[in-house]
Order: structure tokens, then sequence, then C-alpha cells
């Protein structure tokens, strides 16, 4: 078995949408692309180099793995995101896709959980997950997410699309690793911990 890790941006009311830069998503009238910018320092720049040495394979949604083709077979190089993006294997989750151009991309065909509860199944390094905010939806109603790494920012959005929907499976998550940067984000890790419990603050009913 190995781990499915989902990595990525977010604000402190939970919107993940196009963080990088205009173009990359305005869909629904989103009027805030390149929210993260700003932010943007060295501090993270080193985490994400090394949360990308661990990826063996990258699974991503249609629109994210446009934005990649787009730009990173334009910037190889040995930097470690540049590498694993560019050489790795990437399983693509699209209902219109009908086959995809970058020749170490795979589209996924038939279910998808079925397809990725297989790719777990394998021995080897991470399954990472990056962008991709309709197919987190889907990884995360279907239970299959075994570790959150996140960066969130000093920012509130008030709507686009967010890391956490309807339909989420209740669970707990245990926090094994966090920074701040110099901007001010929170770098955090969660490693899926198990069941919601709940209790009483204060004296129990009768």
């Amino acid at each position: 078995m190995r781990p499915l890790v989902v990595q990525t941006f977010v604000t402190l009311d939970g919107v993940m949408q196009a963080p990088g830069g205009a173009g990359e998503d305005p869909s629904g009238g989103f009027s805030h692309e390149g929210w993260l910018v700003p932010f943007f320092d060295e501090d993270m720049g080193v985490q994400v180099s090394q949360w990308f040495t661990g990826a063996q394979d990258f699974l991503l949604g249609r629109g994210t793995y446009e934005i990649f083709y787009a730009s990173w077979p334009k910037m190889i190089s040995d930097d470690p995101v540049s590498q694993g993006l560019n050489f790795s294997t990437k399983y693509v989750a699209s209902r219109t896709l009908d086959s995809v151009a970058w020749e170490t991309a795979e589209l996924i065909e038939g279910d998808l959980g079925d397809a990725v509860r297989k790719l777990k199944a394998e021995d080897g390094g991470e399954l990472q997950v990056h962008g991709s905010a309709g197919l987190v939806q889907t990884l995360l109603k279907e239970d299959l997410v075994d570790e959150l790494r996140l960066i969130v920012f000093p920012v509130t959005l008030g709507g686009g699309k967010r890391l956490f929907g309807e339909g989420v499976v209740p669970r707990t998550w245990r926090l094994t690793a966090h920074k701040v940067t110099g901007s001010g984000a929170l770098m955090l890790t969660y490693q899926r911990a198990g069941e919601v419990e709940t209790g009483y603050v204060g004296p129990e009913p009768d």
C-alpha cells in the first residue's frame, strides 16, 4: 500500500480555487485569481520542493492537468517540482477528455474510486494530488485521502471552490508537522487518524 496525499493552497475560509494567477480558473465568476502570489516566499518554495521529493506518481483533475501541461514542459530543470511533474506518471481523472497529450500522462478509465484504490494498493512512493478541486471532493467522499498537506494563507475570499465541500466523510486528522513562513502562511501536515469521537464540555446531561 502507498499513501494518497492531497497537497494544496487554501485561504483561511477554505477556498482553494485559482491561487496562482489570472486565467487559472475563473469559473463561477471567480475574480480573485492569484491570491497566494503576494505571500509566496523562500520558506514556502523550500517546503513545496521537499514535499515533491516523496512523490512517485501524481493524480490530477482535468483542469490542473491542462494548467500543468501548458507550462511545466517548458520549464525542465533539476528542481524537484520540475523533475516530478515532467517525468513522473500523471494519472488524469476526467469525464470529458478522450486522450492526454503529455507523454508521461495516462487517462483514468472506468470508476474513479476503484481505479484509485488499485493505484493505492501498489507498492511504491506517494500518490500525490495537487490542485484539482473537483477531484479532491470525490476523493474525500470516497474516503481515499491518507494525508493532507496544506499551506493556509492569511486571506479570506468569501466564495470560490472550497477544500471541504458537502459529502466529506467524517474523520479526525492528526497534526504531524507545522511551520510558519515569513509571510505569515501556515504549512500544515495532517494524517488521517480515525473516526470522529464526541463528548461534552462540562457536566453530562442527566
